[in-house]
């Protein structure tokens, strides 16, 4: 079985080692990171629906050809 590792200053260590305090920070910068990622996914998400809808308002001002 593996222990969970952190590295901090380049220096590996192990969590459970940890205070509780610092097990707790560990825990809270996992989760933001988490948040973070998840964040950047919507962001993403919403860059390419926005260029999409964008293309199609320019397309929609070409001058349309008469059949």
């Amino acid at each position: 079985m593996s222990t969970e590792t952190i590295t901090i200053n380049d220096q590996e260590h192990n969590v459970e080692d940890l205070t509780a305090e610092q097990q707790y920070v560990v825990t809270q910068l996992q989760d933001l990171t988490s948040k973070q990622s998840n964040l950047q996914f919507q962001l993403d998400q919403l860059l390419a629906a926005k260029q999409a809808f964008s293309n199609t308002l320019a397309q929609s001002m070409e001058p349309q050809e008469e059949e």
